[in-house]
């Protein structure tokens, strides 16, 4: 016992002689195993027991995460963004494009997560930041909608500049001002002399002589400024399209009746302003909402469309059947078909090139973009015709004719600096089924026991354009160096907005 009692004395005496000695003499093993041991626990002990705001320098430094911005910054640049995709829904975007657009915004001006939701009256975008700090969410409502390609070209070129960092937020914000106050770049009695040169060459396209392409100049250009008055009183879309619709069709029953001009074929005066007045319909941008997935805004854009289509219908039909009740109008105007020669293709060429231009022309674009527009209206012209020639269907030469509008606008539409989507819808106008549809309602309104065939396939007609040309983009992303990855992710073509979002280049 004493031998025992002596030893573990011994043993203490010997513990407290090394953990009284001075750091440099005392054994590795002690120290090591203390720095294993009970620093860590001590550290651990002193962050658990420290206040909030006192904690250790090590723990805020390891912060995960950049560093968040204040409310201040995350509300200028989501309004800036809203406002920018405000003018491309209002000029006939996709919701994609849209979404895209934004989301390259967001992240350029750097701002972390933001999720992105458009319908098609408004648009909604909420930034993350993380678990510290509420997200933010803004919303803008779309309320007014109208066709200014220049607007919507200028606007495209600011979210490149934003994008590749050579604007900075606040005088992005102060030039979108400038753009979007601008006044329109041509007068508007420009403008209506180009819906009637569109339909005085949407009449030689089906098949009319100079004299028809003359009445359907005056009838359109009548049109467009009704159109104009009565959007002064704040008169529903929809009516608008009525009245153009009733207009068009009488004045060629009064034509036709009162022989003071000799008109060989005059319901084409008839197809060229139904033409016209389809043409500000977004067909292609529903179509494409569809494809790509955002089916509310598609379906908003279908009802749109169905609605002014409606209006049309009312009109022309409404005139129809009131015709005969005035004293001089003895008959209406049969429909007219028409089958084209290989010796009328050049005239389909140029007619089918001054109808895109002018579309364009009366849309405000750029006259760099008025010459792009032109020769995509050519090309389609060129299909269709060629298809036509061989036996071709009208759908299908329609479809094959917008693929290639959309494969073109696609490929040199990026390379050239321009929208595709100027280029697509301007490239398709020429051949919308302006014809067909007044066909079809003939025999719906006037011939007894009518049938709704030809109707329908005006319809299918119109969707076989719009498909064609989100087809032709999808065609075009091979051929674009680069781009097939990011147009996946982001769920379908492109036809506004940058390409390269994520890495700051835009093509």
């Amino acid at each position: 016992m004493k031998i025992n009692q002596r030893g573990r004395a011994a043993d203490r005496k010997r513990g407290w002689q090394i953990l009284e000695a001075p750091a440099d003499k005392r054994p590795r093993k002690t120290s090591r195993r203390r720095e294993r041991g009970s620093e860590p626990r001590s550290r651990a002990w002193q962050i658990l027991e420290a206040d909030t705001g006192e904690q250790p320098a090590a723990a805020q430094e390891n912060a995960i995460g950049p560093a968040l911005p204040d409310d201040s910054t995350v509300n200028f640049v989501l309004d800036l963004a809203l406002r920018i995709g405000e003018v491309q829904m209002a000029s006939g975007a996709g919701a994609s494009d849209v979404t895209a657009t934004i989301l390259a915004l967001t992240s350029a001006l750097g701002l972390p997560h933001c999720e992105v939701d458009v319908i098609f009256t408004s648009i909604t975008v909420t930034c993350h930041r993380g678990s510290e700090r509420s997200p933010v969410t803004a919303l803008r409502v779309v309320r007014a909608r109208g066709l200014d390609y220049s607007r919507l070209t200028d606007t495209e070129r600011l979210v490149q500049r934003i994008t590749r960092g050579r604007v900075s937020a606040e005088d992005a914000y102060t030039e979108l001002e400038l753009i979007t106050n601008r006044p329109h770049p041509y007068p508007r009695w420009i403008s209506t002399l180009a819906w009637g040169g569109m339909a005085a060459f949407i009449s030689l396209l089906i098949g009319g002589d100079w004299a028809t392409a003359l009445i359907a100049f005056v009838i359109s250009s009548v049109i467009d400024r009704v159109g104009r008055v009565l959007n002064r009183f704040a008169l529903p879309f929809f009516f608008q399209q009525v009245a153009g619709g009733f207009i068009a069709t009488l004045a060629a029953v009064l034509v036709v009746n009162t022989n003071w001009l000799p008109i060989e074929r005059p319901t084409i005066v008839v197809a060229a302003a139904i033409t016209v007045l389809l043409s500000g319909l977004s067909t292609v941008s529903a179509v494409q909402d569809a494809i790509t997935g955002y089916n509310v805004t598609a379906a908003g854009r279908t009802t749109e469309v169905a609605m002014m289509s409606a209006g049309l219908i009312t009109g022309v039909v409404l005139a129809l059947n009131t015709a005969p009740l005035f004293a001089i109008v003895q008959k209406t105007p049969p429909p007219a078909v028409y089958n084209s020669t290989a010796l009328d293709l050049p005239i389909m060429v140029v007619a089918g090139a001054g109808a895109a231009l002018c579309f364009a022309l009366a849309s405000y674009a750029r006259p760099r973009s008025l010459l792009i527009a032109a020769a995509a209206g050519a090309v389609g012209s060129v299909g269709f015709g060629v298809l036509g020639l061989f036996g071709a269907d009208q759908i299908t030469a329609s479809a094959v004719a917008a693929t290639l509008v959309g494969f073109s606008g696609g490929v040199l539409a990026r390379r050239l600096k321009e929208t595709p989507l100027v280029i697509a819808v301007s490239g398709i106008t020429p051949l919308l089924p302006g014809l067909s549809t007044y066909r079809g309602l003939y025999e719906m309104g006037v011939s007894p026991g009518g049938e709704l065939g030809t109707l329908m396939t005006a319809v299918a007609v119109g969707l076989a354009l719009a498909a064609g040309v989100v087809l032709g983009e999808y065609f075009a992303q091979p051929v674009r160096t680069g781009l097939g990855r990011l147009e996946r992710k982001l769920a379908g073509p492109r036809m506004a907005g940058p390409l390269r979002p994520k890495t700051g280049r835009v093509e």
